[in-house]
């Protein structure tokens, strides 16, 4: 490191140590600063050194054993397990050499956190290995340890890749201000396909990078990334708001086509992403459709994913710095705050966000260190588009199973794996539990099973009230007598043709999975309902059946057309929305603490969109637009 910034950090940092740390090496690892010592105990056992340093240079800093000092991997678990507390287990110790760690697997890391936290202290300082724990989820997920385990295995490929990461971040600055734009490239006007350009005059940022389901057209399918201001090798980093398709399905074909570089997202995200974009891959295969990369660019992804928490301000370009806050869509969901410069700009994106209580989230945050320019979700944002009480959604889904159960029919619901089902599944177990409904089975199929294991690993990020249930109640609502996972061998005929029962299944709009196959299946029965629990884009299957269709040619697996007669009642019931309908889009835009002097809407239909921005002008007095894609504007 010979450039002045690395020698200025070093000079910090060895002029606050002592010579007794005995430094061994100073490295950037993505946006931290990594220091390795052969005398760790020094600072092990006062560790206010690190922040010292953090605070003086203003980067995070990590402090870690030379790997010459650390103990022999069999004597550290030895002694890990022998000096184990009593009344905690451990499933798995996991050794990373390539970032000193060991991590213990265990049921409840925060029972150590809480009262055992000097077995931790007690490892670093005997072992010399920085312990991290990681929670076994009471629901087995495929997908986390698939995830795990390729990160193990590629530590040092992964490490390389921070150095990489790391030199670009702390480069000198070349311009110390300058202009700042967005450049459109899918999500205006239109829902799906999000994707956005952040360009100052030294960095440029990837803001969501999605896909458009339900398009057969593939120019419409995915963002524009073929115009000429897109340019990979000019591309910094790529933050991802959260892990639906329509914001991260298209991530992986950047590394298809050589991208090297950050993706930025906080951890529930990246399961949640690994999940999805692998069924998509898989669902394409299945329907004959057009899949535009391959697992291996969804490893190398996954590889280059530096995962953030809620509140922690990161450095990802010299002149950017990125801070994460609860959107309250999805687990993980995060609303994007981007300080630009020295405080020359800064841009806040909602991404999907509710800014209202669920069963599952908190609502999403509204107070952020500075604003200068706001871009928010307009999903509903409509005059009309003022959804039920969620106490109102909740009784009229119990009120449509009972009625349907009672004339001897079956509920399917098409859910969204991610979020909506997992909502869906706890209020249906609190109306078995208060006896709103007789028990009755509640079949789940598709990736619902394995979202929801990945929901229960990080109950952190769930609503204070689950939060508490599940970590200090051992009151888990998702480990419910009524729910039966199907397996992928399972009979659907069987079901259909069985006792009266509730199925929850994939894909949400019915453009595939499982509940497309149950659709088939019961369509035909005036006794059966279907419950759209989620919003239908137009030109998908669901939104056709929404509209009241009654006859709909639908393709088989061997690629024949067969008609389908649409019989069974059909109900759309909004209130389950991980989107802020219109009421809250204006009270969030009352309540932004500061507020933005522009103000950029996207994600909607084109008069929703429109209107919302004409809406926020009249009332709030601010200069809002709703941008077309392929328009460049100018923030600063």
């Amino acid at each position: 490191m010979i450039d002045g910034l690395s020698i200025q950090i070093r000079n910090v940092i060895l002029n606050t140590l002592s010579k007794g740390a005995k430094i061994t090496r100073i490295e950037f690892e993505g946006p931290e600063i990594i220091i390795y010592s052969a005398n760790p105990r020094l600072v092990f056992e006062d560790e206010s050194i690190v922040r010292r340093i953090a605070k003086e240079i203003r980067k995070r800093v990590i402090f870690r054993s030379d790997p010459s000092v650390r103990l022999q991997k069999e004597k550290a678990a030895e002694f890990i397990r022998k000096n184990l507390p009593e009344n905690i287990s451990i499933e798995n110790i996991f050794f990373d050499d390539s970032f000193g760690e060991v991590l213990l697997e265990t049921g409840n890391p925060n029972q150590i956190l809480n009262e055992h936290s000097n077995f931790l202290k007690d490892i670093l300082l005997n072992t010399f290995w920085r312990p991290k724990l990681i929670r076994k989820s009471p629901i087995k997920s495929v997908t986390l340890e698939w995830l795990r385990k390729l990160r193990l295995q590629e530590s040092d490929y992964r490490r390389r890749i921070l150095r990489v990461v790391g030199s670009r971040i702390h480069r000198p600055l070349i311009f110390q201000s300058g202009d700042v734009r967005i450049v459109c490239l899918g999500g205006f006007r239109e829902v799906g396909r999000s994707a956005m350009l952040l360009e100052t005059n030294e960095s440029t940022i990837l803001l969501d990078c999605g896909v458009k389901t339900g398009t057969s057209a593939s120019i419409n399918e995915f963002p524009r990334l073929d115009i000429s201001d897109f340019d990979l090798e000019k591309l910094d980093a790529v933050v991802i708001s959260h892990a639906h398709l329509d914001h991260c399905g298209f991530l992986p074909y950047l590394f298809k086509y050589g991208y090297d570089g950050p993706v930025y997202c906080t951890r529930p995200t990246m399961a949640l992403m690994a999940l999805l974009q692998l069924d998509y891959l898989q669902v394409s295969s299945k329907e004959g459709g057009f899949a535009p990369y391959t697992i291996r660019e969804i490893q190398e992804e996954l590889l280059h994913v530096i995962p953030l928490e809620y509140g922690e301000v990161t450095d990802i370009a010299p002149d950017i710095r990125l801070t994460f806050h609860n959107a309250g869509h999805i687990l993980g969901s995060a609303i994007t705050h981007l300080h630009i410069g020295e405080g020359d700009h800064n841009l806040v994106y909602t991404g999907d966000f509710k800014f209202g209580r669920s069963r599952l989230l908190e609502p999403a945050t509204y107070i952020f260190p500075r604003v200068e320019t706001l871009i928010i979700e307009s999903t509903y944002g409509a005059p009309t588009d003022i959804l039920p009480q969620r106490i109102e959604a909740e009784g009229r889904l119990i009120e449509v199973v009972s009625q349907t159960i009672s004339r001897g029919g079956k509920v399917l619901i098409p859910a969204l794996s991610v979020g909506r089902a997992q909502e869906i599944m706890l209020v249906l177990n609190e109306a078995f539990r208060m006896k709103y409904l007789p028990p009755l089975p509640v079949f789940i199929e598709g990736l619902i099973q394995e979202a929801t294991g990945i929901y229960t690993t990080f109950p952190e990020g769930l609503s204070r009230i689950l939060r508490e249930r599940i970590l200090k109640g051992n009151d888990n609502p998702f480990i419910s007598e009524y729910f039966h996972l199907v397996p992928p061998s399972a009979n659907r005929e069987e079901i259909v043709e069985g006792d009266p029962c509730i199925i929850i299944a994939t894909s949400g709009m019915l453009t595939g999975g499982p509940a497309l196959e149950y659709f088939k299946l019961m369509a035909h029965d005036e006794r059966n309902s279907i419950v759209f629990v989620s919003y239908q884009i137009a030109g998908t299957l669901g939104r056709r059946v929404l509209s009241g269709v009654k006859e709909i040619p639908i393709f088989t697996g061997t690629g024949k057309s067969e008609m389908i007669k649409v019989n069974l009642r059909v109900f759309s019931i909004q209130g389950f929305s991980g989107h802020s309908d219109r009421r809250q889009l204006l009270g969030f835009m009352k309540r932004i603490t500061p507020k933005p002097n522009k103000v950029l809407v996207c994600h909607g239909e084109e008069a929703k969109a429109v209107n919302l921005a004409e809406t926020f002008k009249q009332i709030f007095k601010v200069n809002a637009y709703a941008p077309h894609n392929l328009e460049a504007i100018r923030l600063k």
